[in-house]
């Protein structure tokens, strides 16, 4: 049985925070201005995978272990942080070519959606978020805290995955107004100049 406290309050916090501008709609966008709509979605679809992925093991408990040992918390956080400047790197150096050499190497959804997966899953960042908002909305004797917990994170999943299409189409109409001549080439190292970014912000984030 679901049981949670204040649900309107926690949509209205979920909306709010998923407005303001963090690391996966900067990853989101990255894709979107750097190869287009299809890549921002696949990309948008990726990183709420991996969201539901956070919030499954949140509500088995399996998330408390790994925020009570800080040994495993910095190994995932440097994982993520090299996964992505490594992500940064290709994107920046692959498409710095001519445009034939930028057409060969563009990456299927497919693929872009395992990346969007792999990023998130590996951002600790994100399992601390869920451990510290979602608790205070599930009724303090609730018979089964972990699907009070898994409906609250679904919710919050949902919501960032409506803003992330939003944003994924929005910069993926940017990407066709510049993706004739250099324009291209400077949204893709724009895009990989972003992913390395975010990747040196999580390595040395508190």
């Amino acid at each position: 049985m679901i049981e949670v406290i204040h649900y309107p309050l926690f949509l209205i916090t979920a909306v709010t925070l998923n407005l303001y501008p963090g690391p996966d709609t900067l990853y989101i966008l990255s894709r979107s201005t750097a190869q287009g709509r299809a890549a921002g979605i696949a990309s948008a679809f990726g990183i709420s995978s991996g969201c539901v992925i956070h919030a499954l093991l949140g509500a088995l408990g399996l998330a408390a272990v790994v925020m009570a040992s800080a040994t495993a918390y910095q190994m995932i956080k440097w994982a993520g942080a090299v996964y992505l400047v490594y992500l940064g790197l290709t994107m920046f150096f692959a498409y710095g070519q001519d445009a034939s050499h930028a057409v060969s190497t563009k990456q299927s959804p497919g693929r872009i959606y395992v990346q969007g997966v792999i990023t998130s899953v590996l951002n600790p960042k994100v399992t601390l978020f869920f451990m510290a908002l979602i608790p205070q909305f599930i009724a303090p004797n609730a018979t089964n805290p972990g699907l009070s917990f898994l409906a609250l994170g679904l919710t919050f999943v949902t919501t960032s995955t409506m803003w992330s299409l939003v944003l994924a189409v929005a910069a993926g109409a940017l990407h066709q107004r510049l993706s004739k001549g250099s324009g291209a080439r400077w949204l893709r190292r724009l895009g990989g100049g972003l992913l390395i970014g975010l990747g040196a912000r999580l390595a040395f984030s508190d």
